[in-house]
């Protein structure tokens, strides 16, 4: 017969608490992200916002999210990060825009 050495409750689970952690923040961080992004795209394109506004609009829903998240200043860096590579795009935007 097989011996039962199991008791409930004596099992070291950290790394399957740190991976369930993980997966949680990453979840988190890539709904909102995506959720300030298809926004920003809705503001601006199919309402017809001006680009700025509707960066503008997304950039306080994002700080916003992330303070009532309590997400940290990785997340507020990431907003910023994500406000700097919309204003580079929007460059090229009216850069080829320009051209053609």
């Amino acid at each position: 017969m097989a011996t039962h050495e199991y008791h409930r409750g004596e099992m070291d689970i950290q790394d399957q608490k740190a991976t369930w952690d993980g997966f949680i923040s990453g979840s988190v961080w890539g709904g909102l992200l995506i959720i300030l992004m298809v926004g920003h795209a809705t503001l601006a394109i199919a309402i017809g916002f001006n680009w700025a506004v509707s960066l503008g609009l997304m950039a306080i829903v994002g700080f916003g999210a992330g303070l009532m998240m309590n997400l940290g200043g990785r997340w507020m860096a990431t907003v910023v990060v994500m406000i700097i590579l919309a204003l580079i795009v929007q460059a090229m935007i009216w850069l080829f825009g320009a051209i053609l």
